[in-house]
């Protein structure tokens, strides 16, 4: 039913490759990839994700060496059967720009009870450990769903 899964956040370096891996490593057999709304206007297309995220990461055995940001499009969303958001504003961004995949569009943090998983971005080591402990516990609960 859903073998490509998209995971969006904003620019790409932080929750969405960390929530791509987690769901590479839990979901194995189906094709997980991440974006970001505003990539290209932070000027971040091509970059690496960010430090901290790789440092918080790989101390819980997650490894994001070789991402690289890539800006979301509408022919991105076509691709995709699900497209999972980090933050109920980016349902709305992304259904604005492609507005046939509202329905296929869903927040990453659904199935635990959390609207939002909160952007760590420029904040400090324990943001980044919340918003991760958050984005492994809504991969574990997609892999139950799917």
């Amino acid at each position: 039913m859903f073998e490509k899964i998209l995971v969006v956040c904003m620019g790409n370096i932080c929750r969405s490759p960390i929530g791509e891996r987690l769901l590479t490593q839990r979901l194995p057999n189906k094709a997980i990839a991440s974006a970001g709304l505003a990539c290209e206007k932070s000027r971040l297309l091509g970059k690496p994700a960010n430090a901290m995220a790789m440092e918080v990461a790989r101390e819980h055995g997650v490894f994001l060496d070789g991402h690289a940001a890539q800006q979301l499009t509408r022919e991105l969303c076509r691709e995709y059967d699900l497209i999972l958001v980090m933050e109920k504003d980016h349902q709305e961004a992304l259904t604005t720009m492609a507005p046939e995949a509202r329905g296929k569009t869903m927040l990453f943090g659904q199935w635990i009870g959390q609207k939002d998983i909160p952007d760590p971005y420029r904040q400090s080591k324990e943001a980044f450990e919340h918003a991760f402990k958050l984005i492994e516990q809504a991969a574990s609960a997609w892999q139950q769903k799917l």
